[in-house]
């Protein structure tokens, strides 16, 4: 390793910064001399209110993209489901490395599950997904705001401020959470698009960054993520709409993807399950594709984004 060494443009979130850690243990792995540019974000900031009603999830990638885009960084590492459909043209996805697990999970003090919770249970959660998905299941709940990084939600349920919380496990296993995630159950909903996946971006004309990113790329989970992503898109959402989306691959083939989007308050859903026919499109087109078919559906309309 020689010269000076690359940033990684990132939150100072624990859980941010743990994957950013690992995106820097990997990029040394194949010779490259990395460092950290821990960046505070808008949306670290603003903590008061919903996402959707406060500039989406986007306020947590601007700053970091801006480092890119001024040269400050060389890398920048996002969770996938938190990284915008629309972006900056000269950067690029430079690679999606392989997914952790894409369950929501239920977290409780004694470790019951949905069904076991009181009537009326408070429920932490700062997802209108999730918050669809579980009135759907369980119309008596109360779903109330919870915002933060990932320790301060579990104190937050520690000191009785709700009854459970939802979190994904793909965060507390790259935070090493295994006490709570063993008493955790996962839930019967469907996950957001690109959920346990990371994404590196990089410059588009940074040839070096994105030659060393490529060797981190996992196909078959950059395939699900794109097919996840253009669902989405074509449903003119982004990551704060209530749709869930996910593609599962078997070797270089997509052999499933089931597509939801659900009224914030559960009453409402429209879900699809692509064909075999679908299924032989390239990624972007099968989400393209099913989209379109959700969007067909009798009493989609009411659902869909208004833009």
């Amino acid at each position: 390793m020689s010269g000076a060494p690359l940033r990684i443009a990132t939150r100072r979130s624990p859980l941010a910064l743990a994957q950013a850690e690992w995106v820097a243990r990997a990029l040394a792995a194949a010779g490259a001399r990395c460092e950290l540019l821990k960046l505070e974000t808008e949306g670290d900031l603003k903590l008061d209110g919903p996402l959707h009603e406060s500039g989406g999830k986007g306020l947590f990638v601007k700053e970091i993209q801006r480092a890119l885009l001024e040269g400050e960084a060389d890398f920048a590492v996002h969770s996938g489901k938190d990284y915008p459909h629309q972006n900056p043209p000269q950067l690029r996805i430079a690679a999606v490395p392989e997914r952790e697990s894409t369950a929501d999970l239920l977290l409780t003090l004694d470790g019951r599950a949905l069904p076991a919770l009181p009537a009326g249970a408070r429920v932490g959660s700062a997802s209108q997904r999730r918050r669809g998905q579980l009135l759907a299941l369980r119309p008596d709940l109360r779903i109330e705001l919870l915002r933060g990084n990932v320790g301060s939600r579990l104190r937050k349920l520690e000191a009785g401020e709700f009854d459970a919380i939802v979190l994904a496990e793909a965060g507390l296993r790259r935070l090493g959470l295994d006490a709570w995630r063993a008493r955790a159950s996962v839930l019967p909903i469907l996950a957001a698009a690109a959920q346990g996946a990371l994404v590196i971006e990089t410059r588009r004309d940074d040839g070096r960054a994105r030659a060393l990113a490529d060797g981190l790329n996992h196909p078959a989970t950059a395939r699900e993520v794109e097919a996840e992503r253009a669902f989405v898109a074509g449903l003119g959402g982004d990551c704060t709409t209530p749709i869930g989306a996910r593609a599962m691959s078997r070797g270089d083939t997509l052999v499933s993807m089931s597509g939801l989007l659900i009224a914030p308050d559960g009453s409402r859903a429209a879900r699809v399950e692509a064909d075999e026919a679908e299924l032989a499109s390239p990624p972007a087109a099968l989400g393209a594709a099913l989209a379109r078919r959700l969007r067909a559906l009798p009493g989609a309309d009411p659902l869909l984004p208004s833009r």
